[in-house]
C-alpha cells in the first residue's frame, strides 16, 4: 500500500537546490570534449584529467594516448586542454604536456 504524505497548512514541501539544465554540466562537458578530441587529432582518449567552469563555458582537460608501446608502460600520453562554450562546441585545444604512462609528476 502506497504511503501517503500530508502537508500542513502553510508550510511548503522543500525543493532541491537548482541545478544546471540536465545535459549542460561537467559530466556533459567532458564527454563532449573527448568526443570533439578524438575526432580532431585520430588519437585515443584514456581520460579526464579536470574540467572546470570557465567564463562562458567549460575547460576540460582530456588525457590521450598519443604512441602505443610494448609493453604498455612505456606508452606516450599527452594532456590536451580543450575549450567549450556554454552549448558544448568546441572552441580550441591546446597540448599542454606531454608524458610517459606510468611517470609520476616532478
Amino acid at each position: 500500500m502506497a504511503e501517503k504524505t500530508r502537508t500542513r497548512p502553510g508550510h511548503a514541501k522543500k525543493t532541491p537546490a537548482s541545478r544546471p539544465p540536465a545535459g549542460r554540466g561537467p559530466e556533459h562537458a567532458a564527454n563532449t570534449a573527448c568526443q570533439s578530441l578524438e575526432r580532431l587529432i585520430g588519437h585515443h582518449t584514456e581520460g579526464v584529467s579536470a574540467v572546470r567552469r570557465h567564463e562562458d563555458g567549460w575547460c576540460v582537460v582530456v588525457d590521450v594516448l598519443e604512441v602505443p608501446r610494448i609493453p604498455d608502460t612505456t606508452s606516450l600520453l599527452a594532456s590536451y586542454e580543450v575549450l567549450l562554450d556554454q552549448d558544448g562546441e568546441l572552441l580550441e585545444y591546446s597540448r599542454v604536456r606531454r608524458y610517459r604512462r606510468g611517470a609520476a609528476d616532478e
